[in-house]
């Protein structure tokens, strides 16, 4: 084949596609590819920018206020009042006092009297030593006091023996406002009896004892 020709056959063979594609698309599409692998996973982005910040809320509901009361701690307050040899042989009256601080109206006061009574009578008789603070007996809830009572005897037994014994006056005492507090022990008649020959304190140690106490 000559050259020519050859050239010729080439330029036919490459302008044919492109004439049927064009105007007739008489070339058919062939069969698709194989899928291909996927790719490696892209590197993190740059950060964004920070957002607008947002619109303030709504107005709370106004408050209440609340003071708070702190009550101060307890603190022991006692008070003890001695003597030796007291030896009081009155029958009627006042034996001893003790003035005691009161630091709260709403506390209690606790009182003890210790020491020595007799009584003595040959006939019945009843002696009653009690509690006054500021000169007047406890109401609340009652008095504090102690009796001694003799009875008759017989003219076998000796009535008007004569024995001293250590006793002993207790109670407490509700309802006394703070401040100074005259606490004194006292000697008087049992109601509806006739009253002996009494004795405080003889031959030893009486003592008041007047304690604070937290209701």
């Amino acid at each position: 084949m000559s050259p020519l020709v050859a050239s010729l056959l080439l330029l036919i063979c490459l302008a044919l596609p492109l004439y049927g594609v064009e105007k007739f698309g008489s070339c058919m599409q062939g069969p698709a590819g194989t899928t291909g692998r996927e790719g490696n996973p892209g590197t993190n982005g740059i950060p964004g920018t920070p957002g607008i910040p947002g619109r303030d809320g709504l107005k709370g509901e106004k408050g209440e206020c609340i003071n708070e009361i702190f009550e101060e701690p307890w603190r022991p307050n006692y008070k003890q009042c001695a003597w030796n040899s007291l030896n009081y042989g009155i029958d009627l009256g006042k034996v001893a006092d003790c003035t005691f601080t009161k630091l709260r109206s709403d506390s209690a006061l606790r009182v003890l009297f210790s020491g020595s009574l007799r009584l003595k009578c040959k006939n019945a008789c009843c002696q009653r030593w009690y509690f006054t603070f500021n000169g007047a007996e406890c109401t609340g809830p009652l008095p504090i006091e102690s009796i001694i009572y003799l009875d008759q005897g017989s003219p076998e037994l000796n009535s008007t023996i004569n024995i001293h014994r250590t006793s002993s006056v207790e109670g407490l005492c509700e309802g006394i406002k703070a401040g100074l507090v005259d606490v004194a022990v006292w000697v008087g008649t049992c109601a509806d009896y006739p009253r002996g020959d009494a004795s405080t304190g003889w031959n030893s140690v009486s003592r008041i004892i007047i304690e604070e106490l937290p209701k």
